[in-house]
């Protein structure tokens, strides 16, 4: 069973359950935005890419950024996902993260897009 994230319930007032696609969209969701530190167990995970919401744009921080994504999934995903390509894009006060990967499990070629 995969929990559903954020947490919530179902329509039978059961933990809301995610197919295994879904999950590892979750699992992705939860090391970009999180930041490290935030949580007391795991205080390293993360990667902390919110914090660059409102940093100046440009190319330096674009490269910096995408260089951070990869760098947190291969250390928190590499065993699920083979991280292939990242796109990141920054308007205004809206984070965009788009994130190309294959499942290591079957091989399959999925995209998450993100935002925040």
């Amino acid at each position: 069973m995969n929990v559903d994230f954020p947490l919530h319930f179902d329509g039978r007032g059961r933990t809301a359950e995610a197919d295994s696609d879904a999950h590892i969209k979750d699992m992705i969701e939860q090391v970009l935005f999180t930041a490290p530190g935030e949580r007391v167990n795991r205080p390293t995970f993360g990667s902390g890419v919110q914090q660059l919401v409102f940093a100046p744009n440009g190319d330096a921080i674009a490269t910096a950024l995408r260089l951070t994504v990869q760098a947190a999934l291969q250390e928190w995903l590499g065993d699920v996902i083979e991280t292939t390509d990242v796109q990141v894009e920054a308007n205004d006060s809206t984070l965009r993260i788009e994130v190309r990967y294959v499942v290591r499990r079957t091989g399959e070629t999925r995209v998450a897009t993100l935002a925040r």
